[in-house]
């Protein structure tokens, strides 16, 4: 077919005005965009919630680089690098009150190199600046705010500021830094010197030191610390801390101390009691703002609820109370329905607000409860104790106990079973209410180490309980770390789709080792088991710390001191996990070179121990193992996994219990499979008592061993 010049000339113009008139309806919806955000800085490049929350602020945020502090030291400015997470109250009110405000933005791009730091992407630069505000005595916390030198040695930290406080802060060591940057340098020299010697930990020359007399020196420290009234560590606020509740149930045992076992007995009923439990919708908020556990801070974290699980899960196998199965199962339920990602990892946090205010999403009003349970409403508010003695603030109800169950339907003569179905009522109706409120935003990051340690509450909880779903939920989620965290032998802390994958710190490698050991001692299955030993291979030839025998947190070098982290906080402390990991590796494998290093870095702490026993549990439960007889169950047979499964669901502290239903090389296993029958071998230091044929007999045999 021919066109004529005419035909296509007019074709030609056809094409030009369609592109002019998509070109300026994007260019429309461009402006659109910025009518819509009067500001826009380089956060809004990035994929973490907290760092987009921050995307439009007035102030000129840049995302933590290398590049940030080479422009500050170009440029002649201080660096100011404000830390925080989504969840975190105050430092949306700081947001809010304070860089929002044009004005103070103003003075802090005129005068700094502004980053923002996610502290749950970067938990290194976090430790180490909140390193550095305890050191200087101020207030350590979220958000933490500090000025630096360019070359990021700090000169001022703190948290939250109000408008006013924050200009004087910024006026002072704006001042300070160019009218005597000597000063300032040699200052910020001896801060940064400081910072390396919190972090120093001297290689320990005596394993000797690791008796039961300075393991008991350091549980009597802690005792005059206890709340034996209201549970927990005395103080106006409240922390869970799982890894500790979890050590002093096995010390309890081992050592037969009933001081110990009823403060734990105590704390855990308190806890599950409270406020700072979630009585409806189930799961744990961060902490308690007061020190009977009633009302909470109201975000939710993925770490507290997955050690959690551990902590309830293994109090379950020796108190055997049916609130403590409910905690649990009703965490998982929380977690599964909130906090799950469709691919299968789970989400970081829920923030504490939602539509404004800090908890409106939990909290009730008297009129509200009565309108929406009707005629239930009299027993409910009993068993809740709502009345003026509950009110918070507003009017408001946290939702707690104040008696204990059995006696709560003995005083209503009501059944357990008529009393069950009246609370899945009140609670189906009262969710249901709830989930018509506008939901606090969540935290959609999927961190590797947190993962894990939920990997290792759900292990605990199938322990405990036996139920396959649980077992099942753990394998889903290292499937999904695997796949979509694990590259080329390399962790990544976290993940989430179209983010720049940053490399895994030690507690990623350490925590998910942890889990694989978890899944291979109730699965059988070789495959975790390779993993861990993987995992721990990775550590030693990425994070190893040869001046103090230890493991650094990362492995890059680019901040101002390398960080060795060895006191538990909300997480347990990553080198404690390491040498549990090496010392259960040591006797699955019989190697001698992990059990050593196990015991000398646990050698190195026993001094943390005893002074500052609440801070170093992690360490403590390794103790435990080491100081008091340690024994191997080893389970081998075709008939082996029941076997397991038994065994796990009774409490075994100091026990190591695996199996498998093949023939194996594993020392444990060697020589001893049996087509015919399958064994049970208690061990002790290589040393193995006769073979039984039942879980019966061997219980005998731990107990006279």
């Amino acid at each position: 077919m021919n066109f004529s010049f005419y035909e296509w000339l007019r074709g030609c113009a056809i094409v030009v005005f369609a592109i002019l008139f998509l070109a300026c309806k994007e260019d429309k919806k461009s402006n659109l965009q910025q009518e819509a955000h009067k500001f826009t800085n380089e956060l809004v490049n990035e994929t973490s919630p907290y760092l987009l929350q921050h995307a439009h602020n007035p102030v000129n945020w840049k995302p933590w680089s290398s590049k940030a502090l080479e422009d500050a030291e170009a440029q002649h400015k201080l660096v100011l690098i404000s830390i925080g997470y989504s969840s975190c109250h105050w430092c949306h009110v700081m947001e809010e009150e304070t860089f929002e405000d044009e004005a103070v933005a103003k003075l802090m791009n005129e005068n700094f190199i502004n980053i923002k730091v996610d502290r749950e992407e970067r938990p290194d630069i976090d430790q180490i600046y909140q390193t550095f505000a305890q050191l200087t005595e101020s207030n350590s916390g979220w958000p933490l705010n500090v000025i630096t030198l360019p070359n990021g040695k700090p000169l001022y930290g703190g948290t939250y500021h109000t408008k006013e406080q924050w200009i004087g802060v910024l006026n002072k060591i704006n001042d300070l830094y160019k009218n005597d940057a000597q000063k300032a340098a040699e200052y910020s020299d001896m801060v940064a010197g400081g910072i390396a010697e919190a972090n120093a930990i001297a290689p320990a020359a005596d394993i000797g030191v690791l008796t039961q007399q300075n393991l008991k020196e350091s549980v009597a420290n802690w005792k005059g610390n206890w709340d034996l009234e209201r549970g927990g560590d005395k103080g106006v606020q409240k922390f869970m801390i799982p890894s500790n509740l979890s050590f002093l149930i096995d010390y309890a045992v081992l050592e037969g101390d009933n001081r110990a076992m009823g403060h734990v007995k105590t704390t855990l009923d308190k806890i599950e009691m409270g406020g700072v439990y979630d009585q409806l919708g189930g799961g744990f908020y961060r902490y308690s703002t007061d020190a009977d556990w009633k009302i909470p801070h109201f975000e939710k974290m993925l770490y507290d609820n997955a050690q959690a699980l551990s902590l309830y899960s293994k109090a379950y196998s020796v108190f055997k109370s049916v609130e403590y199965k409910n905690v649990v199962w009703e965490t998982i339920a929380f977690l599964e329905r909130e906090m799950k990602n469709p691919e299968g990892g789970y989400y970081a946090a829920l923030d504490a607000d939602s539509d404004g205010e800090e908890g409106k999403f939990y909290v009730w009003k008297e009129s509200e409860l009565k309108s929406v349970l009707g005629d239930d409403y009299d027993l409910f508010a009993i068993y809740y104790n709502i009345g003026p003695n509950s009110i918070w603030e507003e009017g408001n109800h946290v939702l707690r106990l104040e008696t204990d169950i059995k006696s709560f339907l003995d005083a209503q003569a009501i059944s357990y079973s008529d009393f069950d179905a009246a609370k899945n009522r009140w609670h189906k109706k009262l969710l249901n209410a709830r989930d018509k409120r506008v939901r606090p935003s969540t935290d959609d990051k999927i961190i590797t180490s947190w993962n894990a340690l939920l990997i290792t509450g759900l292990v605990d909880a199938y322990k405990a309980f036996g139920q396959q779903r649980h077992l099942d939920m753990a394998q889903g989620i290292y499937q999904f770390l695997k796949t979509t965290s694990f590259k080329n032998g390399l962790l990544v802390h976290t993940y989430k789709k179209g983010s720049v994958h940053k490399e895994g710190f030690v507690e990623d490698y350490a925590f998910l080792a942890e889990a694989s050991l978890a899944l291979y001692e109730v699965t059988l299955d070789g495959q975790y088991l390779e993993f861990a030993q993987e995992m721990v291979r990775n550590v030693a030839s990425k994070f190893e710390d040869e001046a103090s025998g230890m493991y650094r947190y990362n492995a890059a070098s680019e901040l101002i001191a390398k960080i060795i982290k060895t006191d538990d906080g909300v997480l347990p402390s990553p080198n404690a996990v390491m040498a549990h990991n090496l010392f259960r590796l040591g006797h699955i494998e019989y190697n001698m070179d992990y059990l050593k290093k196990s015991k000398q870095m646990l050698s190195a702490m026993v001094p943390s121990t005893i002074e500052a026993p609440a801070s170093y549990s992690k360490w403590n439960a390794l103790y435990l193992n080491i100081a008091y007889p340690f024994f191997e169950v080893a389970v081998v047979g075709n008939n082996a996994f029941p076997f397991v499964k038994d065994l796990h669901q009774k409490h075994l502290p100091n026990t190591l219990v695996v199996g498998t239903e093949t023939e194996s090389n594993l020392p444990l296993f060697e020589d001893r499979y049996d087509d015919d029958a399958t064994y049970v071998y208690v061990c002790q230091n290589t040393t193995c008592k006769l073979p039984v044929r039942t879980v019966e007999e061997a219980m005998r045999q731990l107990q006279n061993f």
